[in-house]
């Protein structure tokens, strides 16, 4: 690659409140604040209730025991700040103390910049940003248990548990719903987010660049697992794709986002007939068994680049994450092989 790629300064700051934990064994009450305000009641208590059926939750809500200001309340009301909340004595699934103990990882996060509004995470490959799907833990019950003084941490997108880079974590209820605007505009233009992700594929890519505009359709498969496929009863998507290097079997690409749909940049490039290298999902099932013992043990998918208006000042930000050591060495491996086999790449 040659280039060296920019990393922002860390900034911390932590909030010194607390969340009110429910309890198993009496009532407990939240008061709404500033952060709370504006979610639909149902949300809230799932997020507080962590490790209890949502069936369960909801049988609450509809029999009443559930009160906001001492009266029964709809699933869908929207919290205002000073609302006072009873909630009945729960016991909480043992899901829950998995999701916690699972949550300390080894290392610190790598956090790229943070202020009293927004937390950005360098995320790892093979985590998941949340619980869930068959994993107990995620980046976000990892941050709230590095955490505890935190008052108010949500996701506010969501990365592939392969794909590393950069993630975007909301510390402030006004905060996240600024940034989830952005997101639902996407690369459009006006005021969404510039995202760009560096993918290496399988096959000799010719373009420059090149506009992908392939609507994508969400489905499950017999065992349950989701996949999306190229339909023309699926959404409008669109990626960018620009030729970064070339070499005889492989091509290194910036995928630029207009949409944010679901494996949008997994799904395009297969269906074009340039899988990811390391893809288990889309990709060339052959070529992904013979990429570890050639030093690359994972999805080569990084989102390295995003700018975007600050979602409080709307100042402009642009942060950017370099390639981790496992993608770069490989890229590193390929071009000397290259070198030696085929002479210099584009």
């Amino acid at each position: 690659m040659g280039q060296r790629l920019f990393q922002s300064k860390t900034q911390i700051k932590i909030s010194i409140f607390k969340m009110a934990e429910v309890s198993k064994s009496s009532v407990t009450q939240a008061i709404i604040s500033e952060d709370e305000q504006g979610q639909r009641l149902d949300n809230f208590l799932l997020k507080i209730c962590k490790g209890v059926p949502k069936s369960h939750v909801y049988r609450i809500v509809r029999s009443g025991e559930i009160r906001v200001n001492s009266k029964r309340a709809e699933a869908a009301y929207r919290l205002q700040i000073g609302d006072v909340l009873r909630i009945p004595p729960i016991r909480i699934a043992q899901r829950a103390e998995e999701i916690v103990a699972g949550a300390e990882f080894k290392a610190e996060l790598p956090i790229v910049f943070e202020d009293e509004a927004l937390l950005v995470v360098d995320k790892p490959a093979g985590i998941a940003v949340h619980g869930g799907s068959g994993v107990s833990f995620g980046v976000i019950e990892a941050l709230r248990r590095q955490r505890p003084l935190a008052r108010f941490l949500e996701l506010a997108h969501r990365l592939d548990r392969e794909t590393s880079g950069i993630l975007l974590v909301g510390k402030k209820r006004s905060a996240l719903t600024a940034l989830h605007d952005m997101f639902r505009e996407g690369g459009l233009g006006g005021r969404g987010a510039d995202k760009r992700y560096l993918v290496l594929v399988k096959g000799r890519w010719m373009d420059p660049v090149r506009n992908v505009k392939l609507p994508l359709f969400k489905y499950l498969l017999d065992s349950g697992e989701r996949r999306v496929r190229v339909s023309e009863e699926g959404k409008a998507s669109h990626t960018i794709f620009r030729l970064l290097a070339r070499w005889e079997n492989f091509s290194l690409l910036e995928a630029e986002l207009k949409t944010g749909r679901t494996h949008q940049i997994r799904v395009h490039l297969a269906h074009l007939g340039f899988p990811i290298a390391g893809d288990e999902k889309y990709g060339d099932f052959a070529l992904n068994k013979t990429l570890p013992k050639a030093g690359l043990k994972r999805m080569f998918l990084h989102a390295w680049k995003m700018q975007f208006p600050h979602p409080i000042s709307g100042a402009e930000m642009l942060l950017e994450v370099p390639l981790p050591e496992a993608l770069d060495g490989f890229l590193r491996k390929l071009s000397i092989k290259e070198t030696q086999d085929y002479g210099q790449k584009i």
